[in-house]
């Protein structure tokens, strides 16, 4: 009988070091097919580098991760195939248009009729009416979702998205969000970090937070809020916020 994989993604044990800087201690966490996962973390924390050894762009020092079954040390060629990765900063060709883009990677995928990719993408993500512009008129916002549409260009079965909304207005960031959900609902598996705690808060099935080269958290928000103190009030029990937990969850470790 055949095991139906419900993981994309597996780590255990996960170590980097650059020079003598120890980014990553040692980092366990599992992530169910079709979700969405979110990794929170200060600046430096290491989030940035666990999407580049997930993604292949860099080698672990030690430690297992398997990205759709595979493992990404051993067959990066077939975790490729089937991921892809969105960075902080849009990785769009600004002197090509927004049709122009997404024709020119459908054809480096290797896809039939990439022109009519090109028109179900723009649909998609609303960008039809500026699609025959320059890519470098585009607002932030426009820019994104664009940068998002030429991510899944091939059907990818998981998606990462490193910081996604970083130096976006708040009407923007809305936009992204409402795409990753759709996603999401759509069977994709989203691997998110970021450093707003209300995005992991909208979005997120699962959230775990690196600090200082570690999961010291892990679990749905419900869980995280078991382990902040209750609430005190004399009329109104003040719900925490993701922020809150993730403040207090951080201190208390620094405390031990």
């Amino acid at each position: 009988m055949k095991t139906v994989q419900t993981k994309s993604i597996q780590v255990k044990g996960l170590q980097k070091t650059y020079k003598q800087l120890h980014v990553l201690k040692g980092v366990d966490f599992e992530v169910e097919k079709g979700s969405i996962f979110a990794l929170l973390g200060s600046n430096g924390a290491g989030k940035t580098t666990i999407v580049k050894i997930l993604t292949t762009l860099l080698k672990s020092d030690s430690g297992t991760a398997i990205v759709n079954g595979f493992d990404v040390a051993s067959k990066p060629d077939h975790v490729r195939q089937s991921i892809s990765l969105t960075g902080q900063f849009a990785a769009v060709d600004e002197i090509l248009t927004g049709r122009e883009n997404l024709i020119m990677l459908a054809k480096l995928r290797h896809l039939q009729h990439p022109r009519q990719v090109a028109d179900d993408m723009l649909q998609r993500f609303g960008l039809t009416d500026a699609a025959d512009r320059k890519a470098s008129t585009y607002s932030g916002g426009m820019r994104r979702r664009l940068d998002i549409a030429l991510s899944l260009v091939g059907n990818p079965q998981i998606v990462f998205l490193d910081e996604p909304t970083t130096g976006l207005d708040p009407e923007a960031r809305i936009e992204v969000w409402k795409i990753v959900k759709e996603l999401a609902d759509g069977g994709t598996t989203i691997f998110l970090t970021t450093q707003y705690l209300e995005e992991a808060e909208q979005l997120a099935d699962r959230i775990a937070i690196l600090h200082e080269g570690r999961i010291i958290a892990n679990g749905t928000l419900s869980e995280l809020k078991k382990r902040f103190p209750p609430a005190k009030a004399e009329y109104v029990e003040k719900q925490a916020t993701l922020e809150e937990i993730f403040l207090a969850i951080i201190d208390n470790k620094e405390a031990m």
